[in-house]
């Protein structure tokens, strides 16, 4: 979804540390990758070797290699990984495109993910989420999700819902989740 690049290109700078949370074909790696420049650092997982397998490829043409982690887990163990404060951390929901549909992400693990993103998500940083929902286990997510961004204590984030109201065929929406 390009407004949740945009917010992106808008909050980070050269050295920050990003997470992409749903590595999938590599493409917000690489977007990343690209806004955080060689003194950042991007934190990219996925479950699945095929999207390890075209992240390495998109990083290899993009000639991009120091500042990438390759994470080959899921991002409910961000913890394990990250222990730094991070400007940004990027999701997208659903499955992996071209690929099986039967894999996708789930409620438990990614609200999960979330909280572990809220205890890593530096002051003024934002996690973004396009969530697609075009079949029952991602229409339990999108509810989980908007459960917990919901319920944040507005003292400490600003929560905000974009969707699209003039599209068919369930269409991505964004909650961007900003740390005040």
């Amino acid at each position: 979804m390009n407004l949740a690049k945009a917010i992106a290109i808008n909050k980070l700078r050269s050295g920050d540390t990003v997470i992409d949370a749903t590595m999938g074909n590599g493409n917000d790696t690489v977007f990343l990758a690209g806004l955080v420049g060689k003194e950042g650092k991007v934190y990219s997982f996925d479950i699945q070797d095929i999207a390890i397998e075209n992240t390495e490829e998109k990083l290899k043409s993009a000639n991009i290699f120091s500042n990438v982690k390759l994470i080959h887990d899921g991002h409910e163990n961000i913890d394990k990984y990250v222990n730094e404060k991070v400007k940004l951390v990027m999701f997208n929901l659903g499955y992996l495109p071209s690929a099986s549909h039967e894999i996708t992400t789930k409620a438990e693990t990614t609200i999960t993910a979330i909280k572990k993103s809220l205890e890593v998500l530096d002051r003024d940083g934002v996690i973004l989420l396009v969530i697609y929902h075009g079949h029952d286990n991602d229409k339990m997510e999108r509810c989980a999700v908007e459960k917990l961004a919901s319920n944040l204590d507005q003292k400490e984030y600003n929560v905000i819902r974009l969707e699209f109201i003039n599209q068919m065929n369930n269409p991505p929406l964004l909650i961007a989740i900003e740390k005040r």
